[in-house]
């Protein structure tokens, strides 16, 4: 690996984790467009670039996980306990999904049109919103964080947006858009953190050669991670959330005549 390859994985997971588009399918087909085939890219890089977008999104909410925490030995603090059993509830269809499915959906990464594919489904999710056309006023329960947890489950496919199917069916569910953002981005944490730790026991030592490569790629990821968060909950305040829907479609669309012609 080199460094323009780093900084375009970099770029791409550090976007896609958080912005509603899919950070596994862009991966995929990046892999597949640049040269190196799914599922090659070493592992400890991979990652690293996951612990670089985990990092980006405690330090984005670090304000509100410090409240979390401390409300753990809070009894008087209701309403921030019941929020962590909600996104704990939410948690347990993807460990579920994750560790029945592991191999099988490994296999479908390998498959550049059937990612793409599923882009355009993704894309398709992100309207769902808009055609339910639901009154946002309520904040998660038992039933929308089960739900939301399901769409996040739903996400281990390859070309299926994680936070954009758990957002799409908290505002389709009738959560008010900033706060099924927050929950889903709070969700993201123990997924991504999950995903990691399934993959220690495959990691190897980073070649000396290659420091300054991947230590280019993971800072990359950092901050255009952070970048992903602040235009995610930009994009719902202002109600143009089902404009990355319109950008899945097409770039799904494309990828899809590409590989369906090689």
């Amino acid at each position: 690996m080199n460094y323009a390859d780093a900084i375009i994985l970099g770029i791409v997971q550090g976007l896609t984790e958080f912005l509603p588009v899919s950070s596994s399918g862009h991966l995929a087909l990046t892999q597949d467009i640049i040269g190196l085939d799914a599922g090659k890219t070493p592992i400890i890089f991979d990652l690293l670039l996951h612990v670089a977008t985990l990092l980006a999104v405690l330090i984005y909410f670090r304000k509100r996980l410090i409240s979390l925490a401390s409300a753990i030995f809070d009894r008087s603090r209701k309403e921030e306990r019941r929020l962590i059993l909600l996104l704990a509830t939410a948690t347990v269809p993807i460990v579920i999904t994750g560790l029945c499915l592991r191999e099988q959906l490994e296999h479908v990464r390998e498959e550049p049109a059937i990612v793409s594919l599923l882009l355009c489904a993704t894309g398709l999710i992100l309207f769902v919103p808009g055609w339910v056309k639901p009154n946002p006023n309520r904040d998660p329960n038992l039933r929308t964080s089960i739900l939301m947890g399901c769409a996040q489950a739903l996400a281990l496919l390859p070309g299926i947006s994680r936070s954009g199917s758990t957002i799409a069916a908290g505002l389709a569910l009738g959560v008010r858009p900033a706060v099924a953002a927050e929950f889903s981005f709070l969700l993201a944490i123990p997924a991504i953190s999950g995903a990691t730790i399934l993959k220690m026991d495959e990691i190897s030592v980073i070649p000396q050669d290659q420091a300054l490569v991947y230590l280019t790629g993971i800072v990359i990821a950092f901050f255009t991670g952070l970048l992903a968060i602040y235009a995610v909950i930009s994009s719902i305040r202002h109600g143009k959330f089902a404009y990355f829907g319109i950008y899945c479609i097409t770039i799904g669309t494309a990828g899809l005549i590409y590989f369906s012609m090689r």
